[in-house]
């Protein structure tokens, strides 16, 4: 692993799934790095992983649709390590697990709660985020989205809805600063299995998402999004800006 991310300092808020991925990534790249998730045990355990593997980690609480939050996150990262570089805004819910359920039938309850979390949240993580990136004279925001932001699906649509908004975020991001150093960029994973998901999904299941993509070998790991989102971090990646980048096995084409 090279040290391409050395001094950087990057917050993931989201630490479930993709989040340690890209955590562990990030700092084996040389980061310091914040993980903040809702259920802080989780992050913590990650960032014990990554101190004693070598790394620099440190975990807190962050509600990412929580203003004052995100804000204290933002403040932790430049306390302990004196700035900000990147924010990987990782974090969702998914509230929608009824496929019979669309337009007529949504709850506005569940609409709400899911723009609550899988957009405000975004867009709180970006304006707390922003002052220090500036300040620090630029930095990269990724943000986790989906397929389903842009293939029509019959099913998810709140979520579908919230993940389209965020790619509207941030191409706002990118072209409104971008002159001021902030690149904005969107990574869109296909299904990522990791471990809670690895148990809970059947064989069946496991081969009809092998089905729906182009590559048959395997499907998609949090180590592939990370691959990704450390680019998008890096110094190498600066002249990436305003993209919607799919790692998802070739899930899209195939829609």
């Amino acid at each position: 692993m090279n040290d391409r991310l050395k001094g950087k300092t990057i917050l993931v808020a989201g630490g479930g799934g993709i989040g340690g991925g890209l955590a562990r990534r990030f700092a084996a790249e040389g980061a310091n790095v914040v993980l903040g998730d809702v259920a802080p045990e989780g992050a913590e355990a990650i960032a014990a992983d990554i101190v004693a593997a070598g790394g620099s980690a440190i975990a807190t609480r962050l509600d990412g649709a929580d203003e004052a939050s995100t804000a204290a996150a933002v403040a932790l990262a430049c306390e302990k390590f004196g700035g900000l570089d990147g924010i990987h805004a990782n974090f969702a819910n998914f509230i929608e697990q009824d496929d019979s359920v669309g337009a007529l039938e949504l709850p506005l309850a569940d609409f709400d709660e899911t723009m609550r979390v899988n957009l405000r949240g975004y867009f709180l993580c970006t304006r707390a985020a922003l002052p220090a990136l500036l300040e620090r004279g630029g930095g990269s925001i990724v943000y986790t989205s989906s397929p389903a932001a842009c293939k029509g699906e019959p099913v998810r649509l709140a979520y579908a809805v919230a993940k389209a908004g965020v790619e509207a975020l941030m191409r706002h991001v990118a072209s409104r600063y971008g002159a001021m150093g902030i690149r904005s960029n969107c990574i869109a994973p296909g299904t990522t299995i990791h471990e809670r998901l690895e148990t809970e999904l059947d064989d069946a299941t496991k081969q009809w998402l092998l089905d729906l993509s182009i590559i048959k070998s395997r499907l998609g790991r949090p180590e592939d999004i990370a691959a990704m989102a450390a680019l998008l971090m890096a110094d190498e990646g600066s002249y990436i800006t305003g993209q919607v980048i799919g790692v998802d096995g070739g899930v899209v084409m195939r829609s």
